[in-house]
């Protein structure tokens, strides 16, 4: 069994992942276009160019995702974070940098009684992302 998360974007969802590539590693290794894929004519031509599926993966975890259409409209992400455990707090701080840019800190990475350094944001993209910089990341 394996548990992963599914996003919705506002047609940027090639542009996250490619971004969550570049900033936290790991590879994209699925991207589909509704043009790409039979029985997707209810979606207007407009729209065929939009992701319909995208895969990024980093050490066995997978976050997927797809673009809204008329059909099923951009809603945004809300009551969730995409949660990323570090041990390095160098590279919690880069990281957190690169999501905050252009996005939205709704709490500022500093350190916490729990971590090292502990923050919230959403990115540019409007996915909300905590960041926990233990001594260990917190693997179940």
């Amino acid at each position: 069994m394996q548990l992963s998360t599914y996003l919705s974007f506002d047609g940027d969802c090639r542009e996250a992942f490619e971004f969550y590539a570049r900033t936290l590693g790991g590879e994209v290794v699925a991207m589909m276009t509704f043009a790409d894929n039979p029985g997707c004519e209810e979606i207007g031509p407009e729209e065929r160019n939009k992701v319909m599926h995208a895969c990024y993966r980093l050490d066995g975890f997978e976050l997927m995702g797809t673009d809204a259409t008329a059909l099923y409209p951009y809603r945004g992400v809300t009551g969730a974070h995409v949660a990323l455990g570090l041990s390095d707090v160098a590279e919690a701080e880069r990281i957190f940098a690169a999501l905050a840019d252009g996005g939205t800190v709704q709490m500022p990475l500093q350190q916490t009684f729990w971590a090292q350094r502990y923050g919230i944001v959403a990115d540019r993209f409007g996915v909300p992302w905590m960041i926990n910089c233990a001594e260990a990341p917190c693997v179940a």
